[in-house]
């Protein structure tokens, strides 16, 4: 160049080229180097310019597999599906995401015998690490046949784990979860929502329909907190020395109104006060787990109906909350009480009676049994019963009266002495068969003077109570049948003696014969009737009259 470039611009330098004197080619030249096809005349006229497609190779092309890190995990998990190790030493091992690779041979041979120890209901203490590595293989299909068994599986690592590792709150919730969603599994949610933060709300929802349309037995106070306006956590009594009883009473009072409620008006309580549509959620499955998502899929679609946002049901749940805190209080003699507690009375006194009658019986559970069986008096009493056995014996005579009288006393002394054995009697052996010898001598002279007590064969024993009504509604019906098959024969017995003359009288003998207490096999029928029929049936040592009218049921 002759110039000084310090003057010449950028347009300048690049046409002070070698190549700003090539000649240009004309247009027509394009011709002869791709010649033009024979117009069509039926085509649109193309264009005057050609074009050329530079082609740099010829090959085939093939889709190649994609492989990932979580799909060459789940490879090497199948093939070491089955691998054991003898007792080895345990070594640490930390690692954020952690496969077999970030594992040294020491660790290695810690982790596949700690997991043979597991597999067999064995939980060694061991490093967390290990642990999600297990977890990863769990919810990647490795290790278990049956999807309720891997589910199984998950729960009782997080159970066995978690006072150590909190941090197994703050995954394994939301990874059960995700694996009963993608396999369709119904499973309970009330503890993943219990002890994981941050789960409560599509959760929550998810447990409250499945409880309030089929198992209200099986509700938490964790997902009930949802439904209610009263915050009970702030309270004082829950705080302090009514957070156990709160816990596990509160629940079961809904339960009991869901069956009372079902039982009046033949709907439970989510058909009674129906929620919105549901809402349809996306949830992304196994975040932050070593997870292949050509297994189940990126993420998975969840219908979610907001029972909580229903303004009614939300409102009745409230205020079983409150009435419940307040006879808790007034049962545990705590001061003061919750105002405005407004429930039908009905609700109220049924409310009342369970909650009295399940705290008394949970004191009494607590204070351990209240009868203490003396084993050398009980087997002195067997003893010494043959001497009376002796002195009731009649020979044969040939007058079946007497010989049914001789067998109806030697029962009455062995139900007399199985109730004196388990109450273990103190005093004197001769008082012991003293009262034996005069209670079974009166109840047979009784039954001497009155032989037209006696039940026919083809008579019910409650023939004299009058006539029995059926119930006219079919919810009802399938109640009382439902709670009649839940019966015992012997409990069954008891409630038929009850509703005849001397009912409790022949229960007890009922009891005695069977080794047990009348009032304890009352609590036993009470308990089925509640679960079943919402109410009591057995109201002190009497049926009450809702039960004397639906005794046709228990006859069948």
């Amino acid at each position: 160049m002759a110039k000084d470039r310090q003057g010449l611009h950028f347009s300048e330098l690049v046409w002070e080229s070698t190549e700003q004197n090539m000649a240009i080619p004309p247009r027509s030249s394009a011709d002869a180097v791709n010649p033009k096809p024979p117009a069509d005349p039926g085509k649109k006229k193309p264009s005057q310019y050609g074009t050329v497609q530079l082609q740099l190779w010829d090959m085939e092309e093939t889709a190649e597999p994609v492989t990932t890190t979580e799909s060459q995990f789940v490879q090497r998990a199948h093939e070491l599906v089955e691998r054991k190790e003898p007792a080895a030493l345990f070594v640490p091992f930390k690692s954020y995401w952690p496969t077999y690779g970030h594992m040294t041979g020491a660790q290695s041979r810690w982790y596949f015998f700690w997991r043979d120890e597991v597999r067999q209901g064995r939980y060694p203490q061991t490093d967390l690490s290990y642990i999600f590595l297990h977890i990863y293989e769990l919810i990647n299909g490795v290790g278990w046949d049956e999807p309720a068994e891997g589910c199984r599986q998950l729960c009782l690592l997080w159970e066995a784990y978690r006072d150590k590792y909190k941090r197994l709150d703050q995954y394994l919730g939301g990874w059960i979860a995700d694996f009963s969603f993608v396999h369709k599994l119904d499973i309970p949610l009330s503890e993943i929502v219990a002890r994981s933060r941050g789960l409560a709300g599509d959760l929550a929802e998810l447990e409250l329909v499945r409880c309030l349309s089929a198992a209200p037995e099986q509700l938490s106070i964790e997902v009930l907190s949802v439904m209610s306006d009263y915050d009970i956590s702030k309270s004082k009594f829950y705080t302090g020395e009514g957070k156990r009883a709160a816990d596990r009473y509160i629940p079961q009072v809904v339960a009991l109104i869901d069956a009372y409620v079902a039982r009046k008006h033949g709907s439970n309580l989510l058909t009674m006060f129906p929620p919105g549509p549901p809402v349809v959620r996306e949830r992304y499955l196994f975040r932050s787990a070593v997870y292949d998502i050509s297994l189940y899929g990126y993420s998975v679609l969840v219908p979610v109906i907001r029972v909580s946002k229903s303004p009614p049901l939300r409102s009745l749940i409230t205020r079983l909350f409150r009435l419940t805190e307040n006879k808790l209080r007034a049962l545990m003699g705590y001061r003061g009480r919750l105002k405005d507690v407004r429930v039908d009375a009905d609700m109220e006194d049924l409310v009342t009676r369970f909650l009295q009658r399940e705290f008394r019986k949970a004191e009494q559970e607590e204070k351990g049994p209240a009868v203490v069986i003396d084993q050398r008096k009980l087997e002195q009493l067997e003893s010494d019963s043959e001497v009376v056995r002796s002195l009731l014996t009649v020979e044969e005579t040939g007058d079946p009266g007497l010989e049914d009288e001789a067998d109806w006393g030697t029962e009455a002394l062995g139900e007399y002495k199985g109730a004196e054995s388990a109450s273990a009697v103190t005093g004197s052996d001769t008082e012991a068969l003293g009262q034996a010898e005069e209670q079974a001598g009166r109840m047979a002279g009784e039954e001497r003077q009155s032989p037209e007590r006696q039940v026919q064969p083809d008579e019910s024993p409650d023939s004299s109570a009058g006539q029995r009504l059926l119930p006219a509604s079919d919810g009802e019906a399938d109640s009382w049948t439902l709670f009649a098959s839940e019966l015992t024969p012997l409990q069954r017995e008891v409630v038929l003696a009850l509703a005849g003359e001397d009912g409790l009288l022949k229960a007890q003998r009922l009891a005695a014969g069977a080794g047990t207490m009348a009032v304890l096999l009352f609590d036993e029928i009470n308990e089925l009737a509640m679960d079943s029929l919402g109410d009591l049936i057995i109201d002190g040592e009497e049926l009450t009259e809702e039960c004397l009218s639906m005794l046709d049921y228990l006859k069948r």
